[in-house]
């Protein structure tokens, strides 16, 4: 096992500070909190067999040359047995899985294979990525060979890159890291496999070393999370693993959970039915109950709403479509009588939508109940720049509500210690990554 000193065992704060500056070496993140994100993912994938849950890591660009691939080479050198392709069956995947420690599945040009046009023929590997995310949820087939029932593994952490959203299905299962073109003045090192490669595989083997001798614990850890449900389900491998590092490390995690995850959230802006929810409460406006005719000219008459030219020959949102997409959330239209000269008329009671709303889009602020607030950062959600300084990591541990007293600034690496990473120091270049 290899140490980060000559006397101790593994400096956990200090390796994960190697991966950090490893990869804003090469590439150009949008925040430092993405930085981290996607150092303590590569780190994760280390101790797959501790974890309940796979996080993915979904890399994507809204185009060419913004880095996605560039950020994807670093992960592929510094995490566990890579397994990189830009396109595969799902049967390939399913074998190359197995048992015990998989490998992790690196799917590059990932829009190729769940865009619009390839999309439907891809369901089975959807499928796979999505029930893959948690333990013991393997794929089932029959064996004509055998004559009996083959039981595969689908467990195993997994990143994509690739232009555009990926399946929300996936995405809402995942670390969102959205990357961005650089901008004139923005310089990273140029990388090349032969000389740069063998440095980053020194990263990752000082993470397996880590973090190897620690999975018990890990398996057994249960950090304080900042997140809910499937969020915290997908962040508290990455969250654990800044818990064992210590240092400053514990808080930078939580912070790039929030960042992050308010980002998602504030990009996809959830399915259709959440849009709908949220448009008919502005839609309501002081209104006890409304027509369904006056409800449908509110929403259509939004120029940044889809209901104008919702469904698939763009004629907008029908009152038939309007109460099968508010179905879900037993929310029906009645007839309801109202002042002349609309008189009796089928529409909707604000009543009928108070405990959707309150339940689907508690973000947005509201006299039908009490709202939980928004996600806030201790810092402005900034770009990140290398030269950017942390801030003061116990007015953070207050401000997020951690009871942790070691919340130290970790020093700045020295040769030694950073020894491995990337060799000596590259000219800087502004030649745009891939």
């Amino acid at each position: 096992m290899t140490t980060d000193s000559s006397t101790g065992p593994p400096d956990g704060a200090a390796i994960l500070d190697a991966m950090h500056d490893a990869i804003t070496r090469y590439v150009s993140l949008p925040s430092a909190e993405a930085v981290d994100a996607v150092a303590l993912w590569t780190a994760a994938t280390h101790a797959q067999p501790a974890w309940a849950h796979a996080p993915r890591l979904v890399i994507r660009a809204p185009e060419r040359r913004c880095g996605k691939s560039r950020l994807l080479d670093v992960v592929e050198a510094t995490c566990h047995a890579a397994l990189m392709t830009v396109n595969a069956s799902p049967a390939a995947v399913y074998r190359a899985i197995g048992t015990g420690n998989p490998p992790t599945l690196l799917i590059d040009e990932a829009d190729t294979i769940f865009g619009a046009k390839a999309g439907d023929s891809n369901e089975d590997l959807r499928g796979l990525l999505n029930a893959g995310h948690q333990r013991n949820r393997p794929a089932i087939r029959w064996d004509n060979a055998t004559r009996s029932l083959e039981t595969i593994p689908t467990f195993a952490m997994a990143a994509l890159a690739g232009i555009g959203a990926m399946p929300d299905t996936i995405e809402d299962r995942a670390v969102v890291v959205r990357m961005r073109r650089r901008a004139p003045g923005e310089t990273v090192a140029p990388y090349r496999v032969r000389r740069d490669g063998p440095g980053l595989n020194a990263i990752g083997v000082r993470l397996a070393d880590w973090l190897s001798g620690h999975l018990t614990e890990l398996e057994a850890a249960e950090p304080v999370m900042p997140l809910e449900d499937r969020a915290a389900d997908t962040w508290e491998p990455l969250v654990a693993v800044a818990d064992l590092a210590g240092g400053e490390w514990p808080v930078r995690a939580r912070a790039a959970a929030l960042a992050l995850t308010a980002e998602a959230d504030d990009t996809n802006g959830g399915s259709d039915r959440i849009r709908l929810l949220a448009d008919c409460r502005a839609a309501f406006a002081e209104l006890d109950k409304i027509p369904t005719t006056t409800l449908l000219e509110r929403l259509k008459s939004d120029p940044e709403a889809p209901w104008a030219t919702y469904g698939p020959t763009g004629a907008g949102l029908t009152g038939m479509k309007l109460g099968d997409l508010l179905r879900e959330y037993d929310i029906r239209s009645r007839t309801l009588r109202f002042p002349s000269p609309v008189g009796q008329a089928k529409g909707y009671a604000r009543a009928d939508f108070t405990d959707a709303w309150e339940r689907y889009t508690p973000s947005q602020n509201s006299a039908d109940g009490d709202a939980r607030p928004p996600l806030e950062l201790a810092e402005p959600y900034q770009p990140y720049q290398p030269s950017q300084t942390r801030s003061d990591p116990v007015r953070l541990d207050q401000r997020y509500g951690l009871s942790r007293t070691s919340l130290q600034a970790v020093p700045p690496l020295t040769s030694d210690a950073t020894a491995g990473t990337a060799g000596t120091a590259s000219p800087t270049t502004t030649a745009q990554t891939p």
